[in-house]
Formats: C-alpha cells, structure tokens, sequence
C-alpha cells in the first residue's frame, strides 16, 4: 500500500539524486572509462535498484483487465452512410435498412484485454474508457491471482477515462501526484500487461508535454503525456509512475501500429482525477464551457493582428452566439494570453484548464484586442457532449427521438426524387420506438418541425430542443410520393 510518509520521501529524494546521478555520469564519462569506474557501476546499480523498489511497491496495486463487450454493435440503431453504393438506388438502400426488413443478427462477444490500477482501499479502479466502454462484462485479475467480477461505475468518452469497482477491502492503491509538476525530462515507469503478460515494467522519461494528436473523438480533451517507456498493447489504463511512486498519467496510446516505437502517450492524472471524482459522485461528468474556437498564434498570426511576433498566447477565430464568451464581450481576433493570472500559451493548454473547472465558475480572462489588453470576466457554462461537437444532439435525444437525421444534399436529393426540396433525410430508426410505429423509415425526409421549416440538421435538433418544451413534436414528413404529418411524444 502506498502511503506517503517522512521516510519515504526522503527514499524518493534519495531515488531522484542518484537517478539525475546516474544519467550526468553516462553524459559526461567515455564508454571505456565506464568499465573501470566502480563508482560509475555502483551508481548504475543503485539506480536499478531505485526502480526496482518503485516497481516492487507499485505493481501490486496494478490490475490486468479483460472485458467482454458486443462484437457487433448497433443492433438496435441501424446507421449508414447516406450515399450507399453508387450503382443502386439510394431509396432502396434506405428501404432494405428498415427494422422490419433487417434480418436478426447472430450475437457474438469479443474480447479485449489491458490494464487499470486501483486507486482506494474499498476498490475502484481507473482505466480507459476505450477499454471497458460498453462492456457487458469485466474481469479484474489482481497481482496475488484474485479474480473479480467490476462493475463499471462511469465511463468518460471526452477523456477516455473510465472507472470500475471490485468488492474488496484493505486492497494495495496507487496515490496521485500532481501532473501540472510533471517536467521534461523526468523518469517515469509504467507498469501493465502489454501483450498479456502480467505486470511489466518499462522506464523512461517524459519526453514531452501537452500533446494534442486528434487520437480520440472530436471535442475530446487530449492533454497527453509523451514518454519514451515502452507501452505496448495491453498497457492501456496502466499507471504512469514517478520516482516517488506516485501516478502522473494513466497509459493510453501508442504511435506505431507494429507496437512500441518510442512514442507512447498518457493522459494527464489531474485530468483523469477530475473525470474520477464526478463519476464516482454521481456518473455524470459536466466541465467547463467558454464557448470559443481557438487557434494557436504563430508568429505569422501574431503579425497579421499587429502584434509582436514572440507574442505568447491562442487567438479566437470564433465565438459561439449566446454563449459564456459571447455574453461576456470576447470577440473573435481577440488574443487570450492570461486564464485567472496565468499565462496561456497553447490552445489545448486553455482547453483543458477550462475543462476542469464546474460550470458557473467565474474566471478572468485576459485578451490583446488591437494590441491593448482588456480584462473580462467570464462565467462559465456547461460543455457540450461529444455528440453536439460533432453537429449532433445529445444522447438522450437521440435515444427519445428514435431516429437520426442528416441534412439533405443535392447528391441526395436527386437520388431519392426530392429535388427542389428542402429538411433532413432520416438515417436510422431505432426498432421499436415511436418512431418506427409512426413509419418513418430511413430515407424519409423531415421538411417542417412544429410548422417550422427546417434547412439542415442543426436546424433540425434546435427545433426539437424547443418542441422539448411544449411536450411534443409535429413533423411535416414526406415519404417518396407520400406526405404524412407525424406527432412525436418528447418529454423536457
């Protein structure tokens, strides 16, 4: 169990010297003289023996995982794409997609295995939401060879972090350091079981900060750290761990599709432990919103809006009407170069630093406009889902709707005989819904909401939003040659 103490702190310090030791000695000494340095090798052997005390402390509280989830999802929402195969007809495509036309799927599992550390005495367990998200089942395996049954107690897609809770007490746990601290350069060991093979250990350093790859959905928050340890398949929600035993990342990616290449990357753990703390409270996880596009100012940039070209902080390309930002007077071409007195170089750096804090928080912003600075203060709002990023509703209303809809474009609209026309197509129905019994099917198109007409998606769920309010949607609904009106039940 690892608990912070006077004398292991002083071990850590102790640790840290010899390491740094260690490293100048092999900078600075030629390979022969190495040979015949007893101190060189007696450094080299303290520094081994370093790691090997961390890992031997750690490794207990690190977990394999293998879960079972559905090796086809979907079986309730058919989805496809709205172009199909070129050389049938688009209708027909649509037609064959029909609940009442799909032919039962055969149920198979698949399985995935990696790699989670237990971070309390009663249990829970952080790991990868790429790893357990829409498990149907989850196995835990512990260092000793015990075997649990988790529960998944919360899963955040936006952070790929995840939590699951085995029924045990006075188990080893893992403490948090402080990631903000973490610097360049520093050793770190990871620790899982790449490839299945229980509790490996790798050393390195960190070898960059704030890495920002697009590796999950649009809209995630991607802070990573980059280390040369060697993470491979299987490490992903292992620990990241300093030379005080404590976590700074939770491993989750590689670049390389082969396996490691030098190039692996973990999530921050100030950012995984925000994402901790609000699903182990209550399962829903909401962060904050300033409601800007942000763009990072390169010199170039900085030129063009008349400042210096050294100039450190992340231009606003746009703001989002009637949002925190909006409200409080940003104004796209502003520069924000301070976040509550600190100064804010990097776009994802912003980003992140946002995105833990609650809604309604109040923050100082500080911004070059025309080259003078100007100091706003901005309560935040509520961050959108992953699915409202990407143009779409939130979960819940696509689940209560039972359809999805895309805009409708001239390809489409030629296809389908709805030239002229304007509305979304329905791209998938759920089996079962309202929906389905109102025999909408995809391919149909959705000209009006509550008498509203309605030009594109967007337009579509903000209709819905509102028709949300009143109890119920009216939709103009046309169906190749047949135009029906179609009375959806919604609840706000």
């Amino acid at each position: 169990m690892l608990i912070a103490n006077s004398k292991q702190h002083m071990k850590s310090s102790r640790f840290r010297a010899i390491s740094s030791l260690c490293l100048l000695m092999l900078l600075l000494a030629p390979v022969s003289a190495l040979a015949d340095d007893s101190d060189s090798i007696t450094a080299l052997r303290q520094m081994g023996k370093a790691f090997s005390s961390i890992a031997e402390q750690a490794s207990p509280a690190v977990v394999a995982l293998t879960v079972h989830r559905p090796a086809s999802r979907g079986s309730q929402m058919y989805r496809q794409s709205p172009f199909g195969n070129p050389e049938e007809d688009l209708f027909e495509f649509f037609r064959r997609q029909s609940p009442r036309r799909r032919s039962p799927q055969r149920r198979e599992t698949e399985r995935a295995q990696g790699s989670g550390f237990i971070i309390s005495p009663d249990g829970y367990i952080l790991t990868n939401n790429h790893m357990v998200g829409g498990a149907e089942k989850v196995e835990i395996v512990l260092s000793d060879g015990q075997k649990f049954t988790a529960k998944i107690i919360g899963t955040d897609d936006a952070t790929d972090v995840a939590v699951v809770k085995i029924d045990a007490d006075e188990l080893p746990h893992l403490e948090f350091a402080d990631s903000d601290e973490l610097e360049v350069g520093e050793w770190v060991l990871a620790i899982g079981n790449p490839l299945g093979l229980s509790h490996t250990v790798t050393a390195g350093i960190v070898s960059a900060k704030g890495r920002s790859l697009s590796l999950l959905e649009p809209g995630s928050i991607e802070n990573f750290i980059q280390t040369d340890a060697a993470i491979n398949f299987g490490n992903s929600g292992g620990p990241l761990i300093n030379l005080d035993g404590k976590v700074v990342g939770m491993n989750t990616a590689i670049v390389g599709a082969s396996g490691n290449i030098g190039l692996g990357f973990a999530i921050p753990i100030n950012l995984a432990k925000h994402a901790y703390k609000q699903l182990r409270d209550g399962g829903v996880i909401e962060r904050g919103f300033l409601g800007i596009g942000l763009e990072e100012l390169t010199p170039p940039l900085a030129a063009s809006l008349g400042l210096k070209r050294d100039t450190k902080g992340v231009a606003i390309p746009n703001v989002v009407p009637d949002s925190p930002a909006e409200r409080s007077g940003l104004e796209p071409y502003d520069v924000i170069i301070e976040l509550n007195g600190e100064p804010v170089e990097k776009s994802n750096d912003l980003l992140n630093r946002v995105a833990i804090l609650s809604p309604g928080t109040k923050v100082k912003v500080v911004v070059l406009r025309d080259g003078k600075q100007k100091e706003f203060t901005v309560r935040l709002g509520k961050r959108p889902s992953l699915e409202e990023f990407a143009g779409g509703p939130p979960a819940d209303t696509v689940e209560e709707l039972g359809f999805t809809v895309e805009t409708l474009t001239d390809e489409i609209a030629e296809r389908l005989g709805y030239e002229g026309e304007s509305g979304v197509i329905v791209s998938a129905v759920v089996q079962g819904s309202e929906a389905a019994e109102l025999l909408m099917t995809p391919g149909s198109l959705i000209k009006e909401v509550n008498k509203q007409k309605v030009r594109n998606k967007e337009e579509f769920y903000e209709e819905i939003k509102e028709a949300k309010k009143k109890g119920g949607a009216l939709l103009l609904v046309k169906r190749g040659r047949t135009t029906f009106l179609a009375l959806l039940t919604l609840s706000d």
